[in-house]
């Protein structure tokens, strides 16, 4: 685990792949009802773009979220993510079950989460990221807690400062 004063450079050199929770990561938190009864999310364009580069530099992106929602498979086809766990419990056991397909061991994973429910990820990976309104509990035991909050660019801040210090930062004109 990486301790708070490496430098971003140490840091993001063995990561590899990133999973993410949505709920509160890359939307705000709030679940909203229409009056027909339709769940509507907000995401942020910027997150969007962090992702598609993040994927562009040849690193995996995937989702792991414990409610199920069809904006989330929305915005994932729209952004070429490909690895969706939605009604996910256990998120240790699936991100366990997806790191084999990418090659991946726990060790080069950076876990974006924002609550409880993402804690027994964010203890095992080599990356635990948290939004800065994140619970208490996922501030505690992330590396790095971010500037930005959830739906506001925690993803994009997330990506930008990894590929940043890979060296891998450029500006490429996909669109979110």
């Amino acid at each position: 685990m990486p301790d708070p004063s490496d430098s971003d450079f140490s840091v993001a050199q063995p990561i590899r792949c990133i999973l993410s929770d949505v709920d509160g990561v890359m939307t705000d938190g709030r679940i909203i009802y229409d009056s027909a009864g339709a769940e509507t999310k907000q995401f942020h364009v910027r997150d969007g773009l962090g992702i598609k580069l993040w994927m562009q530099a040849g690193f995996p992106f995937g989702i792991i979220t414990a409610r199920n929602s069809p904006m989330v498979e929305r915005r994932a086809v729209e952004l070429g993510i490909t690895h969706v766990s939605q009604g996910s419990g256990d998120k240790l056991a699936r991100a366990l079950q997806i790191l084999p397909e990418w090659g991946c061991e726990l060790a080069s994973v950076c876990y974006i989460g924002d609550d409880l429910p993402d804690l027994p990820v964010m203890q095992r990976v080599g990356l635990a990221v948290a939004p800065a309104d994140a619970a208490a509990d996922a501030r505690d035991v992330a590396h790095w807690v971010l500037s930005s909050g959830g739906g506001h660019g925690a993803v994009r801040e997330t990506i930008e400062r990894l590929l940043r210090a890979k060296n891998l930062w450029s500006a490429t004109g996909a669109t979110a």
